[in-house]
């Protein structure tokens, strides 16, 4: 075979393997229309030329930009951050999962009234969205539904429900609450306040406190609506509803927070009365943050899977995207048991 002159191109991988043109472009775009012994030998060839796929030229014939588009919303925060800590553990999953499928990603800092579908989609900058935050549900549907309508190719982070609108991944929060909920009744608590808003504005924290409900029913305990208090994902937010609690002189022995940050809220509210986390209130949480492990006590808590939500969003996106049809679908947690709670 005569060297090549110049750079090499995909006239020059077809002539070497004996195959057209276009069952090169196919194989090396990882087509299933190609046997598996033609692709290896064509990507053989290519490896040996040091041949590289012109990305623009191919997005450009097959209208895809090879780029998904990850949007985060605004959260309310102690700091002036604005982003949930939980999220920054499931972008960095995210991150790894684009470049293994390989994916370009554009990573944006999102509002509700921003139109997603006109800046991304129909601009071609991205092929489709994975959605992280939301707030209040009941506002941010409306925004889902539109995207639906729209035929946008988007995936999100969240509850799942089956009249919801769109393709969502989410943790079992039902499972999870039952599994906290529990493992305090195990500890020998029977007044367990839920700190955390239970309604269809936060459906996730709305599950954990169904299977926290589920948990109390189960072991034969009351369901105490006194000990319920809403709250949203911050630690000042714990700390107030507890206090609230406190003040009131509600009769307490654990705190079960809807997530880490209102359970740290939770612990210093305690503190700040005189009492012992866990001695007098034990106290848990729902996500697994990096600070819940160097709080003092560190905090027990359930784990949500970030590395397998992050590859979950990416790979159900991209088939998603191939014009398969996906279901809803949740990843369980696991309970890890810390200080907080009179283990570890």
């Amino acid at each position: 075979m005569s060297p090549i002159k110049g750079k090499p191109n995909s006239l020059d991988i077809a002539m070497r393997a004996g195959v057209s043109q276009a069952t090169v472009s196919r194989a090396l775009r990882g087509s299933p229309l190609v046997n598996k012994e033609t692709r290896e030998r064509i990507e053989a060839i290519a490896r040996e030329l040091n041949y590289k796929v012109d990305k623009s030229a191919s997005n450009l014939r097959t209208q895809r930009s090879n780029t998904l588009a990850l949007l985060l919303f605004e959260d309310p925060t102690d700091d002036h951050s604005l982003i949930n800590p939980f999220f920054l553990s499931i972008l960095a999953s995210i991150t790894r999962a684009a470049a293994a499928a390989d994916q370009d990603l554009l990573v944006s800092f999102q509002q509700l009234s921003d139109d997603w579908q006109a800046d991304y989609e129909n601009t071609h900058k991205a092929d489709g969205l994975i959605l992280l935050g939301y707030g209040d549900y009941l506002e941010y549907r409306a925004k889902l539904e539109r995207l639906t309508a729209g035929g946008a190719h988007f995936v999100r982070w969240g509850a799942t429900r089956p009249d919801q609108p769109g393709l969502a991944i989410g943790s079992d929060n039902i499972g999870g609450g039952e599994a906290v909920t529990r493992h305090l009744i195990e500890q020998g608590c029977k007044r367990i306040a839920f700190i955390g808003e239970a309604s269809s504005h936060y459906p996730e924290f709305n599950d954990r406190y169904r299977g926290y409900r589920k948990a109390l029913e189960a072991a034969g305990l009351k369901v105490d609506p006194e000990l319920q208090v809403d709250a949203i994902t911050t630690e000042r937010s714990g700390l107030e509803a507890t206090q609230e609690l406190l003040d009131r002189d509600v009769e307490l022995d654990a705190v079960f927070g809807a997530s880490d940050l209102i359970a740290i809220g939770a612990m210093q509210a305690v503190f700040n009365a005189g009492l012992d986390v866990p001695g007098d209130v034990a106290v848990a949480g729902f996500d697994d943050i990096p600070m819940a492990q160097y709080c003092r006590p560190a905090l027990t808590t359930l784990r949500q899977d970030t590395i397998a939500a992050g590859q979950a969003l990416v790979e159900n996106l991209l088939r998603l995207i191939a014009g398969e049809k996906i279901e809803c679908s949740t990843i369980p947690g696991e309970l890890i048991v810390r200080g907080s709670t009179g283990g570890g």
